[in-house]
């Protein structure tokens, strides 16, 4: 193993001998180590090209391929296991949903589209895929990926030349993608129920939390301001219309207070917040055996004129200060993705197969979290960083400042 490898052997070790232990081959448990090793210390771009070239030369290329692309061996058993060892000896705070768009020059790679990202004035080739993060206000680590495919994609699954998607997928919206893979995690997988987080202000929020109250899943999701919501609580302002959320907000405003409450890890006072809540209801409600109510919040900083954030929350009863420690953790998502996870190459792969996706990303996502248990963020150079220092001009990222198109 190359030296250029910095990471703690024994944190390495653990990890992976942990994850593989579901591979029933002594060879693949061995060819999963080494790619974890290639995402941690090979140069530049994560390609299987790059990887081999730290691990063994132009022999070790084909292999890894294979394994990578090719082989039969199931993604899931060891994407779960990493799930637990990340999770049990503490569980997370919530589980933040994150998007991830992956820019693509063409166009035969497995979920690959065009689509127009309004914010960047952009028509964008790339895959779109939703990430599930395990979150701490510390830290946040990616522990389950859906990549989103058009009907197009899923009806020609399976013909010559196209990629080899599962029969059972079906086409799935964003939001559906979104709920699916954080509810595999806690159904599925058995791991703690906590809530999950996301920013839904590009999805249809109240469609979202249906589906999360279907599944039994709590859930906080930042909207946007033209949400229609009913209002039930006969003793406030508009009582039985409909109204959007940021015009009841504004009706609200005499019940502003302030929040005092603590964040990260140290537990620091963080700055006076003002917020103002009120119980509404979805309109439409979905299964009668599923409560329709719902907390409204409005957050901005002492002294603005209106609220800067606005959330929606099956959380009723919980504290406030708690609702706004559970908002915050999408940001410490953001920071480590940019810090840690495009450092180890979760958005370099290139090949084309549907598996191949699957199998590369779970690697990268192990190759996280060695880098934050082994305490060597620093370690990790975001990929624009690298870039510079190369003299190259780094790839778009568009989903570090968007959301899910609707």
């Amino acid at each position: 193993m190359s030296s250029t490898n910095v990471y703690p052997d024994q944190v390495t070790a653990d990890v992976c001998s942990t994850i593989f232990a579901a591979l029933p081959r002594c060879d693949q448990r061995r060819k999963g180590t080494e790619y974890v090793h290639g995402l941690l210390g090979a140069e530049g771009r994560k390609s299987i090209r790059n990887i081999a070239t730290l691990i063994g030369g132009p022999a070790a290329e084909q292999s890894l391929h294979h394994f990578i692309c090719s082989s039969t061996w199931d993604w899931r058993p060891v994407r779960r296991a990493l799930a637990e060892l990340l999770t049990g000896p503490e569980p997370p705070l919530a589980w933040v949903m994150r998007p991830m768009v992956i820019p693509k020059a063409g166009k035969n790679s497995v979920g690959v589209h065009r689509r127009f990202f309004p914010e960047l004035g952009q028509l964008l080739n790339c895959q779109e895929a939703c990430g599930v993060w395990a979150a701490w206000p510390d830290r946040g680590m990616p522990v389950n990926w859906r990549m989103q495919l058009s009907p197009d994609e899923v009806r020609q699954a399976g013909r010559r030349g196209g990629p080899a998607i599962p029969d059972e997928l079906e086409p799935e919206s964003p939001g559906e993608c979104a709920v699916r893979s954080c509810v595999e995690v806690m159904a599925d997988w058995k791991l703690p129920v906590r809530p999950v987080v996301l920013d839904a202000r590009r999805l249809d929020p109240l469609a979202v939390l249906r589906r999360l109250r279907a599944a039994r899943v709590p859930a906080l999701v930042r909207i946007n301001g033209t949400v229609p919501l009913d209002l039930p609580d006969r003793g406030l302002p508009g009582h039985g219309a409909r109204v959007q959320a940021d015009r009841l907000l504004i009706a609200l405003r005499n019940m502003r207070r302030p929040v005092h409450w603590r964040t990260g890890a140290a537990h620091r006072p963080a700055p006076v917040t003002m917020a103002t809540t009120a119980v509404v209801r979805d309109p439409v409600g979905g299964p009668e055996t599923l409560p329709r109510d719902l907390l409204l919040i409005g957050v901005e900083p002492a002294g603005a004129p209106a609220p800067r954030e606005l959330w929606l929350t099956t959380l009723i009863d919980t504290p406030v200060a708690d609702l706004l420690r559970l908002a915050r953790l999408p940001g410490r998502v953001d920071r480590d993705c940019a810090e840690i996870t495009d450092g180890v190459g979760l958005r370099d792969f290139t090949g084309r197969s549907f598996g191949g996706w699957h199998r590369h990303v779970t690697l990268a996502s192990a190759a996280h979290a060695i880098a934050v248990l082994g305490g060597d963020r620093a370690q990790v150079p975001p990929v624009a960083r690298l870039d510079r220092a190369r003299g190259r001009r780094a790839p778009v990222r568009p989903d570090a400042e968007l959301a899910y198109a609707s």
